[in-house]
């Protein structure tokens, strides 16, 4: 947990990046307002690395919904009218990491834990987001199930560049986490096995979110935004194991 000069600092630079966010269109000011609200708790309890690995996060996500936003648009499999995310989609990627990083900050989880799954936590976001934004403009997908060809964008469809940015994308969050971690003095235990239990649950946890999304949000039984959270608590949950198999119980 910050001290209060630090906390104070760290409200301001949060509220600062929530504005921005707005301001560029990334969030619309609903989603801007709630992520500033979540990222306090977490800066505040849990420290900057931790505030700024989301940071980059929202950064590179949105950098890639932007990317050939116009033919996302013709296609309609674009985020929101413009490539900005809602209070939905905000939500359901920073409930868990937040809660996170309250019980880490106040010593109900230990703190190499709590570096461990929060950084698995949007290792899978980022493996998501990037197989999606990427994965639409790949020309074919197939089931995930099946196998058999679907419409790119489609719940449950994957590619091979999907899939290629899905990997990426878990495993850029692992190494900037752990360069984040390391350079504020967070615990994150051995790296190699830091990268390992990060990037490998950010990827399997897509994996999961596709299975999610054909099996049940196809037939109505889950919503994007809740299908996206039970992938990431998958991530986390494979995050523990992974790290617990190593011998290094959570």
């Amino acid at each position: 947990m910050l001290g209060a000069l630090d906390a104070l600092i760290g409200i301001v630079v949060t509220a600062a990046l929530a504005a921005a966010s707005a301001a560029l269109r990334a969030l619309t000011p609903a989603a801007a307002a709630v992520a500033a609200a979540f990222g306090i708790v977490i800066v505040v309890l849990a420290g900057f690395g931790f505030l700024l690995l989301l940071a980059v996060f929202v950064v590179v996500s949105s950098l890639a919904t932007r990317y050939r936003f116009a033919e996302k648009l013709a296609r309609r499999v674009q985020e929101g009218r413009a490539g900005e995310r809602g209070v939905s989609n905000v939500v359901a990627h920073i409930v868990l990491p937040t809660a996170l990083a309250a019980a880490g900050g106040l010593g109900h989880l230990p703190a190499e834990a709590t570096a461990v799954l929060f950084a698995g936590a949007l290792a899978f976001a980022m493996s998501d987001t990037l197989a999606s934004e990427f994965g639409v403009l790949s020309g074919s997908a197939v089931s995930i199930v099946s196998l058999r060809p679907v419409e790119p964008g489609t719940n449950g469809g994957v590619s091979g560049v999907g899939q290629l940015f899905a990997l990426a994308g878990a495993v850029g969050i692992a190494l900037v986490g752990a360069g984040l971690f390391v350079l504020f003095h967070e615990p994150i235990g051995p790296v190699w096995l830091f990268l390992l239990a990060v990037g490998a649950a950010g990827f399997v946890a897509c994996q999961v979110d596709s299975l999610l999304g054909e099996t049940l949000e196809n037939r109505g039984l889950l919503t994007k935004g809740s299908t996206n959270f039970l992938g990431m608590l998958s991530g986390i949950a494979f995050a523990a194991l992974a790290v617990g198999l190593a011998g290094r119980p959570l």
